[in-house]
């Protein structure tokens, strides 16, 4: 039986393959990627940065270097210099810069104070059932508008408001309640005021902390003060660090309880800077002192920075003491 050889030709068809149409790749990071891909989805942060932060910063530095050419001009342009910015550091500005830092100071480490047990509670003790209730509770204040708020601290602490009589009939005063118009009321005003910004970070930080960490500390034999010490309250820093910047960045810039529950003996720099805007017309001015306080609050939260890397480092000199079992 003899067999043919198949020729060239037929060896090539049968190996041949199919041709598919090949297509070139598509190189990333095109004009309709970066507009309607993964990247676009980062829109609504920067532009929020853009139009509400960099830009107004921006004006604000660029007025800073104006003038007030004339009574109805409120700031000119045409001359640049540094010559507001000794005009802004008066003795006036300068002693209410720094009753308005001893202020922020103050009502940061209240708020701290006062919203770490609370958000310890809350995160721990507090049955997840009853949590959304108890998140609800501490943002009712926010429902209600910044102005209405304060006024109504306005009203219990006038002398023949609510607190003033309450106060009267326990005994615990002679006569009327005289802490309005004082910094007293408006410390108390801002910690009132911003304490839910400290209770919500510090919240989110204890809680994700976890229950396994503390039962693995108690079972090293630690107690309740030291699993607080040496696992919850490192784990929840962020968390602090979170808080303390919600609240003393944007109470250094308050004018609105200062002007409320202070009067004139409970000024801060916001009255300063927003009369120099609204009242005086001297945008230049007023702008100076906003770049002043820009920086000095960029400089107090620097060192509130390094104090915090200080504070790491002492508490990592603490977790390495042996526990009571031996073990650290």
């Amino acid at each position: 039986m003899s067999t043919q050889a198949a020729t060239p030709n037929e060896k090539d068809s049968t190996t041949q393959r199919p041709s598919r149409k090949t297509q070139r790749p598509t190189k990333p990071g095109g004009m309709s990627a970066k507009f309607f891909g993964a990247s676009a989805l980062s829109f609504p942060t920067w532009a929020y940065a853009l139009f509400f932060f960099i830009i107004p910063v921006a004006l604000v530095i660029f007025y800073s270097f104006g003038y007030k050419p004339d009574e109805f001009t409120a700031v000119a342009t045409d001359k640049l210099s540094f010559g507001r910015y000794p005009d802004a550091m008066s003795a006036s500005f300068v002693s209410t810069f720094f009753a308005t830092l001893r202020i922020s100071i103050v009502g940061t480490i209240l708020c701290l104070i006062i919203a770490l047990p609370f958000a310890y509670w809350l995160a721990i003790k507090v049955s997840p059932a009853r949590r959304s209730l108890a998140l609800a509770l501490v943002m009712v204040p926010f429902w209600t508008n910044f102005l209405v708020r304060t006024l109504g601290w306005q009203i219990m602490l006038s002398p023949d408001g609510f607190l003033s009589n309450w106060m009267q009939g326990l005994g615990m005063l002679d006569g009327p309640l005289d802490i309005l118009y004082t910094r007293t009321a408006v410390q108390i005003g801002v910690v009132y005021n911003y304490l839910p910004l400290m209770i919500l970070p510090l919240f989110v930080a204890i809680d994700s902390a976890g229950q396994k960490l503390r039962e693995a500390s108690y079972d090293l034999g630690a107690g309740k003060v030291t699993t607080f010490l040496r696992v919850t309250l490192p784990m929840a820093m962020p968390g602090v660090v979170s808080g303390c910047l919600l609240v003393f960045i944007p109470l250094n810039g308050d004018y609105v309880t200062a002007t409320v529950l202070g009067g004139a003996s409970g000024s801060m720099v916001g009255q300063l800077i927003a009369n120099q805007f609204n009242t005086a017309q001297n945008w230049a001015v007023g702008a100076a002192m906003a770049v002043i306080l820009i920086l000095a609050t960029l400089v107090v939260v620097g060192v509130g920075f390094g104090l915090l890397k200080l504070g790491q480092a002492i508490a990592a000199k603490l977790n390495s003491v042996p526990l009571k079992d031996g073990r650290a």
